[in-house]
C-alpha cells in the first residue's frame, strides 16, 4: 500500500529535474500521475518508465490548462494533488532585466501555477478536497539581488499560495510552498555553481530526489499545514559560515 493509492496527481515541469523526481516518487507511493510539459520526448519518456500518462501542456496558456485538466479527469479521475513544478529563471539585475524577459517570467512562474489552480482546483472540491503544492524558491523568501524578475515572481507565488489555502480551505484544499535552494541539474552542475554553496550551512548543491520526498511530505503528511512555506535550501535563508 502506497500514501497515495486512488489519489491523480497533475505534475507540471515534470520532465526533468524537480518536477521528473516528484512525478516518479508520487507514482511509486501509488498515485496515478499526469506527467505535463512542453518536452514531448523526455515526458513521454518519463512516463513511460513510471507507469504515468504525459499530457502537453504549455502552463502559461489557459487554453491548454482547461483541456489538460478536462482530459486528466476524464482518463484517470478527478486531480487531487497538483505540483506547480514548471519554472524558468533569468539572470538581470532591475535596470537590467527587459520588459520582455519580465514578462516571460511572470508568465511561466506566476501565471502559470494561477491558471493551475483556477482550473483544477474545482474538481478537487468536488472530489471532497486536495492538495496543492507551489514550488517557489529560496529567492522568494530572501532578498536575491542580479535576478530581479525570478525573485519577484517566486515572492508572488509565495504570496498567491496564501491566498489559496484561504480561498480553498472550506473546500478541504490545503495549499503550500516549496522552496528549494540550488539544486543539482545538468545547468548548475559547475565549478561556479558549487563555489556558490560552498559557505552554506550544508556546502553542497540539493538533488532533486530530496525535493521530492519533500513535495511528498507535504502531499501526504503535513496534513495540519497549509499556507506554509517549506523549506529545503541548504540553510541559506539562514546564512553563510566562512569557511576561508
Amino acid at each position: 500500500m502506497g500514501k497515495l493509492d486512488g489519489r491523480v496527481a497533475l505534475v507540471t515541469g515534470a520532465a526533468r529535474g524537480i518536477g521528473a523526481a516528484s512525478a516518479a516518487l508520487l507514482a511509486a507511493e501509488g498515485a496515478r500521475v499526469a506527467v505535463c510539459d512542453i518536452n514531448e520526448a523526455d515526458g513521454k519518456q518519463l512516463a513511460e518508465s513510471i507507469g504515468g500518462t504525459f499530457y502537453r501542456l504549455d502552463v502559461t496558456d489557459e487554453n491548454d490548462w482547461a483541456d489538460a485538466a478536462a482530459g486528466i479527469s476524464s482518463d484517470l479521475g478527478p486531480v487531487t494533488v497538483l505540483v506547480n513544478n514548471a519554472g524558468v529563471g533569468t539572470g538581470g539585475t532591475i535596470r537590467d532585466t527587459t520588459t520582455r524577459d519580465w514578462h516571460r517570467v511572470m508568465a511561466i512562474n506566476v501565471d502559470g501555477p494561477f491558471f493551475g489552480m483556477r482550473e483544477v482546483s474545482p474538481q478537487m472540491a468536488e472530489a471532497g478536497g486536495g492538495v496543492i503544492v507551489n514550488v517557489s524558491s529560496v529567492a522568494g523568501l530572501v532578498g536575491s539581488p542580479g535576478i530581479a524578475a525570478y525573485s519577484a515572481s517566486k515572492w508572488a507565488l509565495r504570496g498567491l499560495t496564501k491566498v489559496a489555502a484561504l480561498e480553498f480551505a472550506d473546500d478541504n484544499i490545503r495549499v503550500l510552498s516549496v522552496h528549494p535552494g540550488v539544486v543539482r541539474t545538468p545547468i548548475t552542475d559547475s565549478d561556479f555553481m558549487r563555489e556558490r554553496v560552498r559557505n552554506r550551512p550544508i556546502p553542497r548543491q540539493g538533488e532533486p530526489e530530496e525535493l521530492a520526498k519533500m513535495v511528498l511530505f507535504c502531499v501526504a503528511d503535513a496534513t495540519f499545514s497549509t499556507g506554509s512555506e517549506f523549506v529545503a535550501d541548504g540553510g541559506h535563508a539562514t546564512g553563510s559560515i566562512n569557511r576561508g
